[in-house]
């Protein structure tokens, strides 16, 4: 039996074996059957790079040197060759240097061309349009572009716009290859993009990423796409491009503790400057639209003590005299709903839809204002750098009794009323308690609490005596020439 069993056992090994022989095999195929369909799932840039990247150039600038201007190289350049080394093996791409005897760099002569920086482009049509940063050409007195077939063109720069990032340069030639311009409203979150720069000077470099967000607010005008792309020095001006070979945005910010590359990287869509490129292709500079206003955000407390059905619009801080919203009829403590009829849902929207608009233009403000909305037809003049307000000096009197906001406050004379051209309101003597958090101080000027306007220190004091404890409350509070909703509680609960 013992025997029986043994042989039993050894045709089952034999079997199990020899099924083996083709299991194993099979498994592998499958597995690799499955880890082919994983690779095949991810993205392949080959044929994108191949089809684009012909149109994306390299910018070298120049600036003529100046009779006490040093030879070009210093720290820096030291610490990024270290960098170069330590990291790459290689040493850093640069221009080629004059140099004296024993190879010292010899002190450039006036008006010699000494290298600037370097950046990136990328080509928008055959006869030599190129769009890039502003800040990739600002104070160059000579644009070089080269492209991936190391043709070198000395380019003209059209105009620069500041407040976009954007530049408009033009080439010489023809027939050149050029990058299609895509949609950036249709941007979505989470797709694949790819940007080729000249990151350190290394031409034609391709990274990619995905999308991380849209619309992010980082300035006045530049509601720019947020992507993980790799950017660093260099890369700026290039494009952003999808997966259908389109521009969708200008490689333009970073973000950075170090200088470097941290996982955030910002692009201008390509619609913002494409509106840039029409104006200065046509003029060589940008117009944009102004109402005369200083906005800030409309909190939830705010919205809630207003009674906004939600938290929207512009909040307006000062209404600038003589500009055209004081002429229409907008006052500090107006928020903004609407401008010719498209929602406001925060500021940052407010000055681009002005900013878009051709300045003599007729246009109508939705105005929320005292629990209520009105409209107000206003014109629209173009745009001038910002004027600087001025501070009120008035002192404290820290002696006076306050309030439950913990305010002191004190009737405004009629010459204080003609100075700061208000109706009424009253100024703050002192803060302590729950006005001094809330961020008041002695010479504040008091206009309104919640939807009421403030007509003397009696009045204010009654109102304030009436708010609920637990409650938020806003007063608009105006100080130097400026106005805002400051949120508060009574005995700071």
């Amino acid at each position: 039996m013992k025997s029986t069993m043994f042989a039993r056992s050894k045709a089952s090994t034999f079997l199990l074996s020899v099924a083996g022989l083709f299991f194993v095999p099979a498994l592998l195929s499958a597995v690799t059957a499955v880890h082919a369909a994983s690779v095949a799932g991810l993205p392949d840039f080959t044929d994108l790079v191949e089809r684009t990247g012909s149109a994306v150039v390299n910018i070298r600038t120049t600036e003529k040197a100046k009779p006490s201007q040093g030879a070009p190289g210093g720290p820096e350049d030291e610490e990024m060759q270290e960098f170069f080394k330590r990291f790459f093996g290689v040493p850093m791409p640069q221009a080629p240097q004059p140099n004296g005897p024993r190879g010292r760099k010899q002190v450039p002569q006036a008006d010699e061309e000494v290298p600037r920086g370097v950046g990136s482009g990328f080509i928008i049509s055959a006869d030599g349009y190129v769009l890039t940063n502003a800040h990739v050409v600002d104070g160059a007195d000579e644009v070089y572009v080269t492209l991936t077939d190391k043709r070198e063109f000395k380019a003209k720069i059209i105009g620069t716009d500041k407040r976009s990032d954007v530049a408009l340069v033009k080439l010489e030639g023809t027939n050149l290859p050029r990058l299609s311009i895509g949609d950036s409203n249709k941007v979505r979150v989470g797709e694949w993009v790819i940007a080729i720069g000249s990151p350190f000077g290394l031409d034609n470099t391709v990274t990619a990423g995905i999308v991380s967000a849209k619309a992010r607010d980082t300035g006045d005008y530049l509601p720019l796409i947020q992507t993980d792309v790799a950017v660093n020095p260099g890369n700026s001006g290039g494009p952003l491009i999808n997966m259908r070979g389109e521009v969708i945005g200008i490689n333009s910010q970073i973000y950075s503790r170090s200088g470097g590359y941290m996982g955030i990287s910002f692009a201008v869509p390509i619609d913002e400057a494409m509106r840039v490129f029409e104006q200065l292709k046509a003029t060589g500079r940008v117009t944009r639209g102004r109402i005369g206003v200083q906005i800030g955000e409309v909190t939830k407390d705010v919205a809630e003590s207003l009674g906004l059905a939600r938290t929207q619009g512009a909040l307006v801080s000062r209404v600038e005299p003589g500009g055209p919203a004081e002429k229409g009829g907008i006052e500090a403590g107006d928020i903004i709903l609407k401008f010719n009829g498209v929602p406001i849902e925060k500021s940052s929207d407010l000055p681009r839809l002005v900013g878009n608009v051709k300045p003599g233009t007729r246009s109508t403000v939705s105005v929320w204002r005292k629990g209520a909305s009105r409209d107000l037809p206003l014109t629209v003049t173009e745009l001038e750098p910002p004027k600087v307000a001025k501070r009120d000096e008035k002192k404290a009197k820290p002696d006076m009794a306050v309030n439950a906001v913990g305010l002191a406050v004190a009737d405004i004379s009629e010459a204080q009323r003609r100075e700061l051209k208000i109706e009424s309101g009253v100024v703050v003597e002192a803060a302590e308690g729950a006005g001094a958090r809330a961020g008041f101080r002695a010479g504040d000027v008091i206009l309104r609490l919640n939807n009421t306007d403030i007509k003397d220190a009696r009045q204010f004091n009654a109102l304030v005596a009436k708010l609920e404890p637990k409650k938020v409350a806003v007063i608009l509070v105006r100080r130097g020439e400026s106005s805002q909703f400051v949120p508060i509680r009574p005995s700071g609960q």
